[in-house]
């Protein structure tokens, strides 16, 4: 079962009460939650956050994961994946690939015969997956498959395995085949600020996927 911790859940209406609008501003967040995460001893040192964006640029906040890993003896609840499924779950929908009108969570593509095509309105909400580090090759595939219209990263692969970690086999082609997928990717937004964190952890912290 995915759970929050007691922080995370104690601070959400102050997150959720915020206006966001830039990146920087949500992306803040997201490096905030993988502090916090490691200041509290409640997992490893990544955060991230998925907005709903609106036709007038602002943003709201949709649902917040930091990583679960050993507390919660699971290795897929990174944070990325964590944020998915709440943001999944709070939306009612096996995809955040939505309709403004419709909740079921349907688009349709190439497959469906033209009555199918003529009958789908148009997608036009965007949600959005700020995440304090690049995603490890768990996390991208996730990504590729939850329905999100944007990644945004912070810290890159190379500064999470200059601490120890192993993210896996993630190239330049892992986000050229997400932008085919029509999902726009932004990087290196607060790098610094992300890769301090993970300096901080990677001097005492436990690198639990050597």
């Amino acid at each position: 079962m995915v759970t929050l911790p007691a922080w995370a859940l104690a601070s959400s209406e102050d997150y959720f009460a915020r206006k966001y609008t830039t990146d920087e501003e949500m992306m803040a967040l997201a490096i905030h939650l993988s502090d916090r995460n490691i200041t509290e001893g409640t997992g490893g040192p990544f955060g991230s956050a998925i907005f709903e964006r609106h036709a007038d640029n602002h943003a709201t906040l949709v649902s917040i994961g930091m990583n679960r890993v050993v507390p919660l003896g699971n290795s897929t609840l990174h944070g990325e994946t964590v944020a998915i499924q709440l943001a999944q779950s709070k939306v009612g929908s096996f995809t955040l690939r939505l309709d403004e009108n419709k909740g079921d969570g349907l688009f349709y593509d190439e497959s469906h015969d033209d009555d199918e095509k003529e009958s789908a309105s148009p997608r036009t909400r965007q949600f959005e997956l700020f995440t304090s580090c690049e995603p490890c090759a768990m996390c991208l595939g996730a990504t590729l498959w939850s329905g999100v219209s944007r990644i945004v990263c912070a810290a890159t692969k190379n500064d999470a395995q200059a601490i120890g970690f192993d993210e896996g086999p993630v190239f330049e082609q892992s986000y050229e085949h997400l932008e085919k997928a029509g999902i726009q990717v932004t990087r290196n937004v607060l790098r610094e600020d992300a890769a301090k964190v993970l300096q901080r952890y990677g001097a005492s912290g436990q690198i639990y996927n050597r």
